[in-house]
């Protein structure tokens, strides 16, 4: 392969929602979540594509509404747009065709930093549906740009817009659009001749804006007392927005014409139901309860292919080793610990694709925007859904995702209350609970079991409206938000591209969780093939009974805390474990059953539905499974999750009350259902 020969450093820009992460993706090959909502992008993402021997990187920046940021997301884009301006050679600026008004307000402002811009219209084929015709050539030239169409799902257009990126094709005004008012005019020149800035606009920017951007402490030093009182920073943002919106209102009725007349689409008639504010919750619902459904009744065959072949693999293994520690290692530790997880690999990817296609076609849009008016009471932002939806698949991303709230207090209830959505580490130990537990019968053709795991979902998210509640109650602040929204069109989902990306998903999800598994079990089989000696001239004993280990004597040591909740002492080491990550307690639970000779081969759920106590009582009764199902709804058993809460909120308080308070309730919540049912 030919090495490029120089590289080029290129900006991604525009709204959100508008497809930069759809081209993005096209351009450099990558699997960037996509969206058809707002908000998917929280955080810069580069990747890179050569082009006629020419290395192009691109930064997909935050999608933003405008140079004044009130997110931490949109704060990314200001920082980057503007302080990195000597680092990138122009930016790429994506328009909505069906937006052109919103859009042109921040391509104006960045096209006045001085910023060389290259504008794509994206979504063509959306608004020809509508009957909007757009003159191109005309709009060009009023913008002085140059201008590439694009339809990016399609892959229309792109060939067209990586040969404008390699001929240059950056355009830098040479005359800043906005008129500065007349009543600031004179403080903003005289401040640009003290610091020997040419462009009068940058020295706007930085009077006009709250936070973020530049240095305002230096301009300030500028400042009479009397040019203070006068400048109201959101006061000069209005003025802009007025003004710029004066001017693409002048433009736009040249540029845009709209057949008569035209006829009610399907994101028309589809929103009467779906956003109806008695019906669109009742389809959510079916959706929902379709989604758990087909997790059960499509995975069931591939799950047990993978069982039996984990069980088939550990088997051979056995007797190709000579009889030793290697051989119990590998076979009785590593393999079914690590088919333990790999398992449920099937269930999470059916998930997974069914919510990639959800957002991808523009529905989950209807749910931020169905949800506001019930969030709102809750303390939590209609934007508060995006995370918490997210939270199926990660808390991880999910926390990360709640930059894009401007409210900072609904921000930190909605990073402290995301971890309770049951994310796909949950799914693992809910299914082979609900397997344990919950007859495989059916009501109305709903199987029983499918109904329970809707019901755990339902728990969590309930649980976190409750403790969003207390939260808006203890943490004080005045100010109040609004959701202001434009719902997108409904689109037709990329099938194949949200199937590599939910591969590409479960994979990350088996090879993190795979790492863990790997450690525990070799840590399980070591504790439980060591034993306290057995005659004087022994150190330890080895190959003992594993109710003899090591391991059995440190479970039996906290067996009665968890006793109360109806565990023994095999549960209990594997909840210890899973504070690492929440999936571990399959993967524990499997090994240890694996170790145990006691117990008759054969799949891990019928290993553990016929276990029994020395008293002779099942192992896993009703109460016992509500109790474990009860626990790892509310438990935040994952360090990944702390460690990125800490990194969100920047606060060892809300890091540990969150820790303390979700485990104290875990374990009251467990204790109750056990007593309860038992």
């Amino acid at each position: 392969m030919k090495m490029a020969k120089n590289h080029t450093q290129i900006l991604l820009v525009g709204n959100p929602n508008v497809g930069k992460s759809t081209i993005f993706n096209a351009l450099c090959n990558k699997k960037q979540k996509t969206g058809n909502y707002a908000g998917v992008t929280v955080a810069s993402h580069s990747g890179t594509y050569v082009y006629k021997e020419r290395e192009i990187e691109i930064i997909d920046l935050p999608g933003s509404y405008s140079i004044y940021p009130d997110s931490e997301d949109e704060a990314i884009f200001s920082k980057f747009l503007i302080q990195e301006q000597n680092q990138y050679s122009g930016a790429i600026y994506i328009l909505d065709a069906m937006n052109l008004k919103r859009g042109l307000l921040l391509f104006q402002q960045i096209q006045d930093l001085g910023t060389p811009l290259l504008l794509v219209v994206n979504q063509i084929d959306e608004a020809e549906k509508r009957g909007i015709h757009i003159d191109f050539e005309l709009l060009s030239q009023q913008l002085n740009t140059k201008i590439i169409q694009t339809n990016a799902k399609e892959k229309i257009g792109l060939d067209e817009l990586r040969e404008a990126v390699h001929q240059n094709c950056f355009t830098k005004s040479e005359s800043i659009s906005f008129e500065i008012p007349l009543e600031q005019k004179e403080v903003v020149h005289r401040i640009s001749s003290q610091a020997n800035e040419k462009n009068p606009y940058k020295v706007w920017t930085l009077l006009s804006s709250e936070k973020y951007l530049g240095k305002l402490e230096s301009v300030h030093e500028q400042l009479t007392d009397h040019d203070r009182k006068c400048i109201v920073p959101k006061r000069l943002q209005t003025q802009e927005t007025i003004r710029r919106y004066q001017e693409i209102d002048k433009i736009l009725p040249k540029v845009i014409t709209k057949k008569p007349q035209f006829k009610e689409l399907l994101t028309e008639k589809a929103d009467k139901l779906l956003v109806h504010p008695f019906w669109g919750y009742v389809f959510f619902a079916v959706i929902l309860l379709f989604i758990f459904q087909m997790v059960f009744f499509m995975a069931e065959y591939p799950m047990n292919w993978i069982d039996a072949g984990f069980a088939w693999l550990a088997e051979n293994v056995k007797n190709i080793l000579p009889e030793g520690p290697l051989g119990s290692l590998i076979g009785d530790g590593i393999i079914p610990g690590i088919g333990g997880i790999v398992i449920f690999a099937p269930q999470i990817g059916i998930l997974l694709y069914f919510l990639y296609l959800l957002e991808d076609s523009g529905y989950m849009a209807r749910v931020v925007f169905l949800m506001d008016r019930w969030l709102k009471v809750f303390g939590l932002n209609g934007k508060s859904i995006v995370p918490l939806i997210s939270g199926v698949a990660c808390a991880i991303p999910a926390i990360m995702s709640t930059r894009n709230i401007e409210n900072v207090k609904e921000r930190l209830i909605t990073i402290l209350v995301t971890p309770f959505m049951t994310c796909a580490a949950r799914l693992p130990v809910y299914t082979i609970i609900i397997a344990l537990v919950i007859p495989a019968k059916k009501f109305m053709g709903i199987d029983y079991r499918a109904i329970a795991l809707l019901g755990m979902y339902l728990l969590g998210f309930v649980t976190a409206l409750v403790s969003a509640l207390i939260l808006k109650k203890t943490i004080k602040q005045k100010t109040k938000s609004f959701l202001i929204m434009e719902l997108p069109p409904y689109k037709k989902p990329l099938f194949g591209y949200d199937f590599k990306l939910m591969l590409g998903k479960v994979w990350e999800f088996i090879n993190g969780a795979g790492r863990v598994i790997l450690a525990v079990s070799i840590i399980l089989w070591f504790l439980s093939y060591l034993g306290p000696k057995q005659n004087p001239d022994q150190f330890v004993a080895t190959g003992v009974h594993l109710h003899d280990s090591y391991l059995a004597k440190m479970g039996k040591a906290i067996e009665p805390v968890v006793a109360p909740l109806g565990y023994d002492w095999k549960m209990g080491v594997s909840i210890i474990s899973s504070f690492a990550a929440r999936e571990v307690f399959v993967g524990t639970m499997a090994t240890l059953y694996s170790l145990d000779d006691d117990v008759e081969e054969g799949p891990i759920v019928e290993k553990m539905r016929n276990d029994v106590k020395p008293n002779g009582e099942k192992v896993f009764t009703l109460a016992t499974g509500l109790s474990v199902l009860v626990y790892y709804a509310f438990a935040m058993q994952c360090v990944s999750t702390i460690a990125v809460v800490y990194r969100e909120t920047r606060s060892i308080k809300w890091t540990t009350l969150q820790l303390v308070g979700m485990t104290g309730l875990a374990y009251l919540a467990a204790f109750l259902v056990y007593q309860f049912f038992k």
